[in-house]
Parts: structure tokens; sequence; C-alpha cells
């Protein structure tokens, strides 16, 4: 097919797409297009007020709602294949006029609980051939900056005394604007800060908020007071605030859950006889929620007298055995297979005190039906870890926020079989996971082990990479050991977010500095480095830094945009002049490049590993890249998405490796990787599916001047599908 037809078609289509957007409205109703809303003050951010409008437009991009099209494509008829369409597309939003006197009384509320009293606003409502217009003009009313502040607090016990200690920490003070959010916002502070005080039970319901708007100079004198009944209760019902301490403190959980009990105790903070503080009763519902096998966490706080309450802490346990599965599969242009296939079996008591056991299979297969049998790669690794609820070797009452370090300890072995070579992987580590708080999330890993064999090296490849020494030591016998750190921010940690967000990922590997102390005594193995067991030990750092941010827009933020960019580099010395084979970057796959399979794209513009690996096995010290993905909804639990993605990895220079596999700043255009592709994506809330194909449009794989691949050869060989679980980023 032309450049021109396809320019055509395309045409086509986005013109069909912007037609017919009211065929099926009824006689009398009309396409509610677009709002718009106008401040009179500019350095008002206008679009803050969007939310409030009452009636919302479809959604566009561009200008273009191809879903909205297919609904109209049904005309008004409901049923048959009509029907079908209408479930598949979008409906219009008909234009309701008595939507347009609520959104003014919503923008009127809102402004007044922001601090501009009096705010007056218009409509004007325009058609244009039955679609509508509305534009609200907002004039924003007066504004009164608090002049002083007066405190009515009870002076009983030492609730006044509790009271100045914490109007430090005011949020309100005098010269600030006057407004409902801000006296709410302070009240519901300070309530908490009481709560956890002792006093049970306290909330923002016995604030009473009085400002004094008359002195004529758009200032206001406030009172706040505290009152000892809440809104709504009459004077009669008052009674004085009064602190509360822990009375019996009970646990409870089924039978069936056979756990320890100084396990429980030493997860739980609350003990007969403490002052009640919220805090604390938050620090107990994390702490003990943080038990993979419990499933449900319920604090019952019962007042049993004037200062004395009951706690009843009741658990629910989860299915403590089971088996997990996964499975991701690719396959590109030439006919290569890739799936990896995973079975894991978990008990979440195995020791009676909440250790969680994983065993897993795993399996990385690549082939080429029909064709060059050499053509395979397999990858099977066997896998098993324990994770504690606790920190190992610190006790629980070093750490005093709500949130318990866990500890893994792993141990796995892998086996991979190649055309070229045949190689083992024994590997094992010791991981503390923890957070900092509900965004944080930390994983320090003092020890790590890694210890690789190769064998059975075929001549060809021997000879292929004999002039190369950066590949010669690549793929060599090696003995990794070190330290690993990962620190991780995430404003929604769900598996499958629907909220905007944001998100940043650094790592940082170290190994062999410990080792090399021992140089003095350590033998020395061909090629004047030291070893262990006759095998070289490894000496590198490593970082890698990636940052994400998801955009939610159109009806309900449906639609999201997300963007990613990542950056990794690796720098072997010492004893070792490369990275480790598994501390190598790589490009390609369900959740990098995807119009390459995984580890096909680099590095730089090299093409001579291509002749050197039947399965594409293409590694670098360095990576960047960067994606852009569209997602919209289709019907049902369907998605779709429209992506783009950038990116390549590179030798380190001076490292041996070749000039057109080397990080140059001067051919950095030349050398990066670019692609496009369509999606499809089955959400089920708690488990996405997800379907993904690449095509190629700038492949630094290609020989120069020829790099741009053409349209006509998109489906030639510059293309892959992936099948994944889970968004990409």
């Amino acid at each position: 097919m032309s450049l021109r037809k396809i320019i055509l078609i395309l045409a086509a289509a986005i013109l069909t797409a912007t037609c017919s957007t009211t065929r099926s409205l009824e006689d009398g109703e009309y396409l509610l297009r677009q709002n718009r809303i106008k401040v009179d003050d500019p350095s008002f951010n206008a679009s803050e007020l969007s939310s409030y409008v009452a009636q919302r437009p479809n959604s566009y991009l561009l200008g273009v709602n191809p879903f909205l099209s297919i609904y109209n494509w049904s005309g008004k008829k409901t049923d048959g294949f009509a029907g079908f369409l209408r479930k598949l597309g979008v409906a219009p939003v008909v234009y309701q006029p008595s939507m347009v006197e609520e959104s003014i009384a919503n923008l009127q509320n809102h402004l007044r609980y922001i601090g501009f009293y009096g705010s007056q606003i218009e409509s004007q409502v325009q058609v244009k051939k039955r679609k509508v217009y509305v534009t609200y003009y907002v004039a924003l009313g007066r504004r009164y900056r608090i002049s002083a502040i007066d405190y009515d607090v009870p002076s009983y016990g030492t609730f006044r005394e509790e009271f100045d200690a914490d109007l430090p920490n005011s949020t309100l003070a005098a010269g600030q604007y006057l407004s409902e959010s801000a006296l709410e916002a302070e009240a519901s502070r300070q309530a908490q800060y009481f709560r956890n005080q002792g006093y049970y039970g306290f909330t923002k319901s016995y604030y009473v908020f009085e400002a004094d708007t008359l002195s004529g100079d758009q200032t206001a004198r406030l009172t706040m007071s505290i009152r000892d009944y809440a809104l709504g209760d009459l004077p009669s019902t008052a009674q004085e605030h009064r602190k509360f301490q822990l009375g019996d403190v009970t646990i409870a959980y089924p039978d069936r859950l056979k756990i320890r009990s100084s396990v429980l105790e030493n997860l739980n903070t609350l003990r007969p006889g403490q002052q009640y503080s919220e805090a604390d009763v938050n620090t107990a519902y994390n702490r003990l929620s943080s038990v993979n096998m419990l499933t449900g966490v319920n604090i019952n706080m019962v007042p049993v007298s004037e200062d004395r309450i009951d706690c009843n802490i009741s658990l629910r346990s989860a299915r403590l055995q089971g088996f997990k599965t996964n499975l991701e599969a690719s396959v590109n242009s030439t006919g290569l297979i890739g799936f990896s296939p995973q079975l894991t079996y978990y008990h979440r008591n195995v020791f009676f005190g909440g250790e969680v056991l994983n065993l897993g299979v795993k399996g990385n297969f690549q082939f080429k039906p029909g064709g060059d049998k050499r053509a395979y790669s397999t990858d099977v690794s066997v896998t098993s870890s324990l994770s504690f609820p606790k920190a190992l070797g610190f006790p629980n009452r070093l750490f005093k926020g709500p949130y318990l370090p866990k500890t893994d300890i792993s141990l796995s072995f892998s086996y991979q079989d190649r055309p070229e070579f045949r190689r083992t992987v024994i590997a094992s580590s010791l991981t503390y996971n923890g957070r900092f708080g509900p965004r944080w999330y930390y994983q320090l890993t003092p020890a790590r082990v890694n210890i690789s064999r190769l064998y059975d090296v075929s001549d060809d490849f021997l000879n292929s990479v004999v002039d190369n020494l950066y590949m010669l030591l690549l793929y060599d016998d090696n003995f990794d050991v070190g330290i690993s750190n990962m620190v991780y921010y995430t404003t929604d940690a769900s598996a499958i977010p629907s909220t905007p967000y944001h998100y940043f990922r650094f790592s940082l590997d170290v190994s062999g500095n410990l080792l090399s102390l021992l140089n003095p005594i350590l033998p020395l193995a061909e090629g004047a480095v030291h070893s262990i067991w006759n095998i070289p030990y490894s000496q590198y750092v490593r970082g890698e830094f990636q940052a994400g941010k998801t955009f939610r827009f159109g009806h309900e933020d449906k639609q999201a945009l997300a963007l990613r960019m990542l950056v990794g580099i690796g720098y072997a010395y010492g004893n070792s002049i490369s990275l480790p084979l598994e501390r190598q970057f790589y490009a390609g796959g369900a959740m990098s490049m995807r119009g390459w399979q995984a580890r096909a794209l680099g590095p730089g513009t090299d093409t001579s590993l291509k002749d050197i690996f039947t399965i594409p096995s293409q590694l670098g010290d360095m990576k960047l890249e960067a994606n852009i993905e569209y997602r919209f909804p289709l019907f049902w639990k369907l998605e779709g998405a429209l992506f783009a993605d950038a990116g390549n990895i590179w030798g380190m220079p001076g490292k041996g490796w070749s000039e057109a596999s080397e990080f140059q700043w001067k051919n950095l255009g030349e050398s990066i990787g670019l692609d496009w592709g369509l999606g499809l994506r089955v959400n089920l809330d708690f488990l996405l599916l997800r379907l993904d194909g690449g095509i190629r449009l700038h492949d630094p794989g290609r020989d120069a001047g020829d790099r741009w691949v053409p349209v006509r050869e998109w489906f030639k060989g510059n293309y892959a599908i992936h099948f994944g679980v889970g968004y990409p980023f």
C-alpha cells in the first residue's frame, strides 16, 4: 500500500469521526459541545472551577471523539446492529438547561467556600447547528483578610494548656484570607491533635467560628470557640472533654488461624493503661495489616467509664496456601516466538508467625517454528524466598512509626541453554523492605551473591568475539558479591491505578569493594584478575533512575496520558572490565521498546551482534528511554492504547566496545530507536491483560542512511507483538 493511499484512508477516517455527531439526537435535543468559564480576575485559575459545572460535554482529542461518532452511526435505532454500535460507542451529552442554573449555584457555593463572598455569575448559551456552547462569566466576590483571632476555649483540666501548646502549629494567622475551607481544615487538624492527646471522640463538630466583617476595611476579626457539645446538639447535652486511658486490650481471630501469640503482641502497640491516642491506634492497625496472611483488621474502641476505654481487635485471615501464575508472550516479524510462563506456590504462615514461603518455577522460551533448529533459547529458573513480617536482627521497638520493615531471604538457580553456550547462575540475597510513609518505599539489600558458570561454548561463538575483549569477558564465569538499594516514591501504589499519579524510582548496586580488600591474599586468575574458587569477582557500580506521570481527563476521567523516562548507567572498574551479564541493560520487550523483541535493540548503531547470536542478546552499559501512551476506554472491560517509545542501549566509552556500540553525543540522534503502536487491554479491576503491537519508525540497527523505516516496510520485518499483565508503566 502506497503512502498516498494510507494518508487518504487516515484523512477519510478523521473526516468520518468528525461528522454526524448529532445524528442520534431526538427532535428538540441539542448536543452540549463545550463549557467555558471566564473569570474577571486573570490571576485566578479558571480551570479550578470546571469540576463544579453540573453537566460536562463529551471529551475530545484534537477536536475528535471517534466513539461519539460510532454511537451516532446508529441513528435513532436502538436494536440489532444499531444497538451494538451504541454499546461500542459513547452517547452524546444532551444539553439540559436546568443544569446551567445548578452549575451557577455550585460555582457560587464553591467560591464562597474558598473565600470569595458575593460572587456574581452569569451564563451565555450559544446554539450552532444543534450544538450548544455554554459560557459562564464569573465576577469574583469580596475577600476579607483576618485582622485578629480570639479564642474561647474550655479551661478545665489540661485542655487549655494543650490548646496553647498546639497554637504555634495552627494553620490560621492574622493577614490570611478568610474562607470556610481554611476554617474547616484547621478544625480538622486540631481535632486530630486532641484525639492524639487522649480525647477519644473529639471532632471538628465542637468548633464554632464567628467573623466580624463590619469594620468596613475588608478585614474580619475571627473568634474560634470550642464548645462542650457538638454541632446540632442542645447545650443541655454538654459534657466536659475527657481524656481516656486504655482498659482491656483483646485480640480475637479465627481458630483455624494458627499463629504464635507473641507475634501479634509484638506487632500490637496498644497496651492496657496507656493514654488513648488515635495515632497509636493507626500504628497498630498498619502494623497488623502488613502481615500477608491477614485480610482484615478491625479495631473497635468501647468507652466503659468516664476515663477508660476498652480496645477490641478482631482479625480475619486470608487463604494461607495456593498457587499464582503469570504469562508473558511476544512474536516479531521474523517469526521468532517467545513466552515466559511462571508458576508459584505460596504459604503465608509457614512457621506460624506470618512468614511467607514462595517456591516458583519460571521459564523463558524462544524459538522459530519450522525454521532454523538452532534458533532457540531456553531459560529455566527455580526460586525460593522466605519473607518475615519483621526486620531480622532488630527489635520492633526500634521502629516507632506505623510501618515495620520486612525481611526477605531468597535463593535461586537458573539454567540457560542457547546455541552459543550453556550457563548456570546461583543467586542468594538478604533484603529489608519497608516504607517511610504512605508514599515512600525502600529496599536495602546488605548481602547479595551471584555465581555464574559458562560451559559448552561453541567454537563459532568464540571466533566471533575473539577480537572483542569486552564481549569475551562479558560471557565468562563470574562471582558477584555486593549490596543494593532502591528508593521508590508514588502517589498511587495500587496495582491498576485509576487516578492521576506520578512516581520515581532510583536503584543503586555496588559490588566487589569489600572483596577488593582481600586482594593481597586472593589468587590471580587468567587475565591478571583476582578470583575466588578460580572465578573472577566483579567490581562495579550501577545506577538506574526512572520517573513517570499519568494524567487523567475526559468524561469521568476515563482517558489517560502516561509518560515515562528512564536513565541507567553502569561502570566496571578495579577487578573488572565489564559488568556481569545479569547487570547489563537491554531494550525491547513488553515493558520497554515495543517495536522490538526483548534484547533485540542496540547497542548503539552496531549491527554485528545480530550475526553473533541466533536469538537476540544485545546488551549494554547504558540505557536511555522515553515512553508516551494515550489510554482510552472502548466498551465493557476493554481499553485501547496509542503509544510511542524512544530509546536504546550503549556501551561505555573506553571499555573495549566497538565504535558503533559506544555512547557518543555526536551520533545520539542516529542511535535512538523510535516506534509507535496500538494496544488492547482487558481491565478486570484486579487484573489487567495487555496486548501491544509496536512498529519501528527509526531503527539504529539498519544501515546508515536507511534507518527511517518506510511505511511500505512497517509490516515486513519491522514490528513486534507482546502479551503482558499490567500496564507497561
